[in-house]
This record gives structure tokens, sequence and C-alpha cells, in this order.
């Protein structure tokens, strides 16, 4: 809890998960919605539409969010390498 209040644990890669399945939801709902309109007034556009929103919309949704967890990823292993060369020098300093 202590590493949560200093900004030490990123709560953002959860959100980020909660945003990517909310995300999909969404562009399931609205390609559903896209079909049923294109299906009941015959308008075959938007039923291209609603498949493009069902198919593509979560592969758009899951490369953003990859992205925006790149970052953090990339923060953690730095946290890693930084305590890492700590333990060195606290394992070297005493022998020196």
């Amino acid at each position: 809890m202590k590493d949560f209040w200093a900004f030490r644990t990123m709560v953002t890669p959860i959100l980020i998960q909660v945003f990517f399945w909310l995300g999909v939801l969404t562009c399931l709902t609205v390609g559903l919605i896209y079909i049923g309109f294109g299906v009941h007034f015959d308008y075959t556009k938007n039923i291209y539409k609603g498949l493009f929103f069902i198919i593509l919309g979560p592969l758009f949704v899951r490369v953003y969010c990859e992205v925006l967890i790149v970052f953090f990823r990339i923060n953690e292993t730095l946290t890693e390498i930084k305590h890492s060369l700590e333990e060195r020098r606290q394992q070297q300093a005493p022998g020196a």
C-alpha cells in the first residue's frame, strides 16, 4: 500500500485493460446496431459498416491499448534495471 501512495505502483495498466474490454463491448454493440439497421431498412452499406466494427474494431482497440501498455512495461523494466544496479553497488561497496 505504501508503494501505491508513493506512486511506485502503477494503476493505469489495470485501467487500460478495463478500457480494452469496454472498447470491445462498444465495438460489438455498435456493429450489431449497424447490422440491425442495415437489415431492417435494407441498407447494405450499414451491414458492411457493422461487420467492419465487429471484426476490425476490437483489433484497433487492442493495438491502441498495447501501445499504451508498452510505456508502462518500459518503466517496469527500467525500474528493475535500476534496482539490480543498486544491489550490485551495495554488494561491491563493502568489499572495495
